[in-house]
């Protein structure tokens, strides 16, 4: 009886040691399903921070340059010598080519050589008029006669006003065989060459100032009232990725494109290391208003939900809260958060947005290795 009854306590510490074993077995698979912790860099998580949040009329439109000269033919010729290349900096009054002036001197120093006679003319007239009058008053010449010299005398000075006349035309034309660069900038085009046989009015040059640009762009009609000459307008280049200009408003149009329904206006664009060109397309928004909010990298932000979310740390772990966003700024590349965080809370960006929530977080210092590769 007493074999019997030992036997059965032996079975039942067995069972026992079988159900802590279970039990214990059960608590390490609940450990290795446990998320571990992660170690991320500096780069991988933002802090929320307040900050001015400029609103606006969007816009697009293309540069131009604020000052251009189209730089034209005066004199018909052939092209003897080009002095300046496109892309060439110029000053103005700097010569930017020479036409043959071989007809054009010719033409000058005879108009030299009419003025040298009219101006004999005049000696001579003058000297008949000087002599009718002593005559005259000595009752020897009629006043008929007098009169006579006294118009011989007033044709000859016309004549030579005439010759002159002409001399000045025959200099600046012989003058205008050197073509000058009108304004001070870079030569945008230049489509003559030396040889060519040009026509007066023929373009030669384009000279255009880049130290100031305009931004010819257009802003819906339904956006007009927030539009002020002045307002200062923050914009994007193509061909300038991820860099920022700014300019301010200059003229506004006072009527809307019937069919685009858009408004034209005129930035003024300062441009005083001569980044920009014409020709560009440009973007951007017309900064009419501004307030006090947070924004945050966009690629904080996890919209694949119904409802938006950001991964926060608190107390070490990355927990998933929901928010709701406000104004979307492209070229920043940021989103206003209007509720759900606050500031100083510090969100994980980018791809730690795939951590699982639970999972314990430490952020290495800016400069640090990797726990792994020390």
């Amino acid at each position: 009886m007493r074999r019997e009854i030992a036997n059965g306590r032996a079975a039942l510490a067995a069972a026992a040691l079988m159900v802590l074993a279970a039990c214990g077995g059960e608590s390490d698979a609940a450990q290795e399903k446990a998320p571990e912790a992660v170690q991320l860099g500096p780069e991988a998580v933002a802090v929320v921070q307040v900050q001015e949040i400029r609103t606006g009329p969007q816009l697009s439109g293309t540069l131009r340059a604020e000052r251009e000269a189209q730089v034209r033919a005066q004199v018909g010729g052939q092209v003897l010598e080009v002095y300046a290349d496109q892309g060439q900096a110029v000053r103005s009054g700097q010569p930017l080519a020479r036409i043959d002036a071989t007809a054009l001197s010719d033409a000058a120093t005879s108009a030299g050589t009419q003025v040298r006679s009219a101006e004999l003319s005049v000696q001579m007239a003058a000297r008949n008029h000087e002599r009718a009058q002593t005559l005259n008053q000595a009752g020897a010449m009629s006043d008929r006669d007098l009169e006579t010299a006294r118009n011989q005398l007033a044709q000859a000075q016309a004549a030579l006003a005439g010759a002159r006349s002409t001399r000045a035309s025959a200099s600046k034309q012989l003058g205008n065989t050197v073509v000058r660069a009108p304004i001070g900038g870079v030569v945008a085009n230049r489509p003559v060459s030396a040889g060519d046989i040009v026509q007066p009015g023929a373009q030669l040059f384009t000279v255009v100032d880049p130290q100031s640009m305009r931004l010819e762009a257009s802003v819906p009609a339904d956006q007009l009232g927030q539009l002020r000459v002045g307002s200062p307008v923050r914009f994007t280049v193509t061909g300038y990725p991820g860099r920022a200009f700014t300019g301010s408003v200059q003229r506004i149009a006072p009527s809307a494109d019937p069919t685009t329904r858009q408004v034209p206006v005129v930035v003024a664009v300062p441009n005083a290391e001569g980044a920009l060109v014409a020709g560009l397309f440009a973007e951007g928004r017309v900064e009419s208003q501004s307030r006090q909010g947070i924004m945050v990298p966009a690629a904080a932000v996890d919209e694949r939900g119904v409802t938006p979310a950001v991964l926060r740390l608190r107390g070490g772990k990355a927990e998933r809260v929901a928010v709701t966003l406000g104004l979307r700024d492209g070229d920043s590349d940021t989103v206003e958060i209007t509720g759900g965080v606050a500031a100083g809370d510090t969100l994980l960006v980018g791809a730690a947005l795939g951590t699982t929530p639970g999972t314990r977080v430490t952020v290495r210092a800016a400069g640090a290795a990797p726990a792994a590769a020390r």
